[in-house]
């Protein structure tokens, strides 16, 4: 097993756990971003830097990915193609996303954007917090744990 990081948009403190989490666990850690990231060195870290483009990172992740690996995206879109392949999808806050309930957050994702095509404001989502750290800790956690039964 592998973890897949979409890491243009995941967030520091994110990153920092996964960086402790690979070191520890000894799992391969892909960062995939459209521009340089900043990596510790790690024999169990890596950098895969892909060209500017609409959805480049989110393809090569995919294309890149075997069944069971883990992903960390907030991207629903990304996480329904990484479910379908058999992989397993985690976002910044904490929220697995499983084969129950992708299908619900896809169209409910749709739903948003068409609000705001339509010129509604619908806000964004609020800014991650210590308790959203926490709660993407656990989760990753209690994901490896399981992973290892």
């Amino acid at each position: 097993m592998q973890i897949w990081v979409d890491a243009d948009a995941c967030p520091k403190a994110i990153k920092d756990i996964l960086f402790r989490v690979a070191e520890r666990t000894q799992i391969t850690t892909t960062l995939v971003a459209n521009q340089f990231l900043q990596t510790p060195p790690s024999r169990y870290i890596k950098l895969l830097q892909v060209s500017s483009g609409y959805d480049v990172a989110d393809n090569e992740i995919v294309k890149s990915l075997s069944a069971g690996d883990l992903v960390i995206t907030g991207d629903i879109p990304l996480a329904f193609e990484v479910i379908c392949k058999g992989g397993h999808a985690l976002n910044p806050r904490g929220e697995r996303y499983t084969q129950d309930t992708i299908k619900e957050r896809l169209s409910m994702r749709d739903f948003m954007d068409t609000l705001r095509g339509s010129g509604i404001d619908t806000g964004g989502p609020a800014a991650l917090n210590s308790k959203d750290i926490q709660a993407f800790a656990n989760q990753l956690d209690k994901f490896l744990v399981q992973r290892k039964e």
